[in-house]
């Protein structure tokens, strides 16, 4: 299995401020934001088509079809990117904006969030690539509290790993893409 080592150019950071992912950054939630960069221009668009067609993703993809018959395509997620679809595979837009996408799952439990910012000036202009999620506690009926479920616990390790590399993959498909172009 992959360390969190083997990932050095993705790093753990605070959510930049307007990041519409704040808004779950309270008590009882669980949000967390991974940021990396990229030496060129990129498109929030460039951005979220890349992270949802990595073959990686796609492995999730192919999983939400089988498990919970949430197919989704290629072409959708360029479609997601472009602006004119709400909705992909096990998720619908929460919200928008010029450089950011928050994604709520389904069942309302969890957040995916992008953004790509402007990073540097003069000859370097570069993109910081920023990829965060929030997961949401239940209220348990018996007891009245907020949690977060036995299962995310246990799987908080492997979530963190699996956001490093999901945008590490997206980074990889973003450097690759302009190296081919020129």
């Amino acid at each position: 299995m992959m360390s969190a080592k083997a990932l050095p150019s993705i790093r753990s950071c605070e959510l930049p401020q307007g990041a519409l992912l704040s808004r779950y950054q309270h008590e009882g939630t669980y949000a967390d934001c991974y940021v990396t960069a990229v030496a060129r221009p990129v498109t929030q668009a460039e951005y979220v088509e890349a992270f949802y067609t990595t073959v990686l993703f796609k492995v999730e993809r192919l999983l939400l079809s089988w498990l919970v018959s949430k197919a989704s395509t290629d072409a959708q997620a360029g479609q997601l990117a472009a602006g004119t679809l709400t909705s992909f595979a096990a998720w619908s837009v929460e919200a928008r904006s010029a450089n950011q996408l928050l994604m709520t799952d389904f069942r309302g439990r969890t957040r995916s969030w992008l953004m790509a910012t402007s990073a540097g000036s003069g000859a370097f202009r570069g993109t910081r690539l920023y990829f965060g999620s929030a997961v949401v506690p239940v209220v348990s009926a018996k007891s009245r509290t907020r949690s977060l479920g036995f299962v995310f616990r246990v799987l908080l390790g492997f979530h963190k790993l699996y956001s490093r590399a999901l945008l590490y993959s997206a980074r990889s498909r973003l450097v690759r893409t302009r190296t081919t172009e020129q």
